[in-house]
């Protein structure tokens, strides 16, 4: 499995309204995609004071089974789309070491997101250990999904979550997002 993931920074006085309407339209047409496990189309507002960011952003997350989907995916006209919409953004990859994912994972209103940097001659196999620990432990703690995954080329892990309430923050860097729609399989 792959996860993958693109972001834009909207200026602080961008109508999210915009992306809302954007996601209850566009959001279904993914629904059925070959090889996705799911995407959570994520929005968070500046002036969130429940979900705490420091910008406007609209940023899917997507877990995909295969890597043809994701090729499908980028070289189809929803890319090409959200592309000439927003511009070209930077799309982050990780290999998946854990997912989990509740039957009840469209319902999810809340997202997490957690981007580490692994530092240089770290022990892989227990930083894997650890990390499949944590995505375990936030099921139990009702993650409707709890994935875990690393980039070696960048040398990152992403704890990624998605949640029915605001989770628990449990590291500074954790970035919190509405979830406006979830596309399944």
């Amino acid at each position: 499995m792959i996860a993958m993931q693109y972001s834009f920074t909207l200026p602080a006085d961008y109508d999210m309204a915009i992306i809302d309407r954007r996601i209850r339209d566009k959001g279904p047409l993914l629904d059925g995609f070959p090889h996705l496990r799911f995407k959570a189309y994520l929005a968070a507002r500046k002036h969130d004071d429940g979900l705490r960011s420091a910008e406007n952003l609209y940023a899917p997350f997507y877990l995909w089974d295969a890597p043809e989907g994701l090729n499908n995916f980028l070289t189809g006209p929803g890319f090409a789309t959200v592309s000439r919409d927003f511009g070209w953004p930077s799309v982050r990859t990780w290999m998946v070491w854990h997912a989990e994912l509740a039957p009840s994972i469209g319902s999810a209103r809340f997202a997490s997101r957690t981007v580490e940097t692994i530092a240089p001659y770290s022990d892989l196999g227990q930083y894997r250990s650890d990390a499949i620990a944590d995505a375990q432990a936030a099921a139990r703690d009702g993650a409707l999904a709890s994935v875990t995954a690393f980039n070696p080329t960048d040398w990152t892990l992403v704890h990624f979550g998605l949640w029915d309430r605001v989770p628990e923050v449990r590291r500074e860097q954790t970035q919190l997002y509405a979830v406006g729609h979830v596309s399944l399989p």
